[in-house]
């Protein structure tokens, strides 16, 4: 029972990320047509842009067959994140990373079923350079990808292979 209460701490964060996500998402489309930019900064835009692939717009120009794959894997994988947040819920940072994919990957999911492609709003560029525009899906994810590898410095797995033997 004590599992369950402390994993549905790490679902909660989950269901945050869903939420701030897809309120973004709602506040650029009824405030922005597709394309359309607002300059914040000198190196930051707010855009609306519709993406059918996968990060940073992977695959988008695949012909439509990876709409199926992306929706197929981040609905597997999100199924493999909350066995391992129900089944460990007591590391806190590998939690917190799955936590924070899984509310990216669903939010983003969402979009897929629903819309057909993922609305990307926030572009950072430097001069003629600019990085894919995303959201906070995206975001999520990254950081979730980033506590994730940090765990795995911190607190490394124990070798489970066996030791050689001389010949």
């Amino acid at each position: 029972m004590r599992n369950l209460m402390t994993a549905s701490r790490w679902l909660c964060l989950s269901g945050l990320v869903i939420a701030l996500d897809l309120y973004t998402k709602h506040l650029i489309q009824a405030r922005f047509a597709y394309a359309e930019h607002l300059p914040i900064t000198g190196f930051f835009e707010l855009v609306r842009y519709h993406n059918t692939g996968a990060a940073f717009s992977f695959l988008a120009d695949a012909g439509g067959w990876q709409h199926g794959f992306f929706t197929a894997v981040s609905s597997l994988a999100s199924v493999v994140m909350v066995y391992l947040i129900l089944k460990q819920p007591h590391k806190k940072l590998f939690c917190c990373g799955l936590a924070l994919i899984l509310g990216g990957a669903l939010g983003n999911l969402y979009d897929r079923l629903t819309l057909g492609y993922v609305v990307d709003f926030l572009l950072f560029y430097y001069e003629q350079w600019a990085w894919p525009a995303f959201n906070v899906a995206d975001s999520a994810i990254c950081v979730g990808v980033a506590c994730l590898m940090l765990d795995s410095v911190i607190n490394p797995e124990p070798s489970t292979s066996s030791t050689s033997q001389p010949l």
